[in-house]
């Protein structure tokens, strides 16, 4: 396990920790109420972390061998016009989702506001929030894939795995001990990255849509029209 291969992967965490579900969630925690805004966060961070670990160790353990024995069903052509039109339609739903076009067509503008509780309720949107971003965590199924490549044992890869999700939980923690420091002066700082993030939220999920609709697409166009 060499250096390069570290880096490479503690890179790859620190673009998962820029994701809404890994720091704009967080934010509006840290914003969210005077009592126990420290409590909730960790909770919601270590069931978040949590989600990803067991992800990450079943993809590990030989989930995508699994997948390998479809490894023909997949491929055929019933599989390829399937995933045309998954990716056709994903295209389509980001313009439903994108904030330009429903105010053009006089649509209520959807921002999402996670809902603030208890320690139940932070679970369930820590696990929500992983299994809304497992379809798009890119960064981390490249890591998967690095960590695969280069051949890892258990004794190996789960530690590594251990630490890439606390690399990848690492700035909210941060801002939390820094609020915890500063107090009411850093909260002018979170609420402009709060609205900031609020605003814009919908236009990256509707780009991250499109984006991986147009992929689809194309995958499948490749393989149905090449001859």
């Amino acid at each position: 396990m060499t250096t390069g291969l570290l880096l490479a992967l503690a890179g790859l965490a620190l673009v998962d920790s820029t994701s809404f579900g890994t720091l704009g969630i967080p934010v509006y925690l840290l914003l969210a109420g005077e009592r126990s805004r420290g409590a909730r966060l960790l909770v919601y961070l270590g069931t978040l972390a949590g989600f990803y670990f067991l992800v990450g160790a079943a993809l590990m353990l030989g989930l995508t061998r699994v997948m390998d024995d479809f490894g023909d069903a997949l491929r055929s052509p019933p599989a390829y016009w399937a995933q045309l039109a998954l990716g056709v339609g994903l295209f389509g739903l980001s313009f439903w989702l994108d904030p330009k076009w429903r105010r053009r067509h006089g649509r209520p503008e959807r921002r999402f506001q996670p809902r603030v509780g208890g320690p139940r309720v932070m679970a369930l949107l820590g696990l929500t929030a992983g299994l809304v971003e497992v379809a798009t965590m890119l960064p981390y199924l490249a890591a998967i894939g690095v960590m695969t490549s280069a051949g890892l044992t258990a004794a190996q890869w789960v530690p590594v795995l251990a630490g890439y999700v606390l690399i990848m939980i690492a700035p909210p923690l941060l801002l939390l001990g820094l609020r915890q420091v500063a107090g009411d002066r850093l909260d002018r700082g979170l609420k402009r990255l709060r609205d900031w993030m609020d605003r814009n939220s919908a236009s990256a999920v509707s780009w991250t849509v499109c984006v991986v609709g147009v992929l689809l697409a194309l995958d499948a166009a490749g393989y149905l029209f090449s001859g």
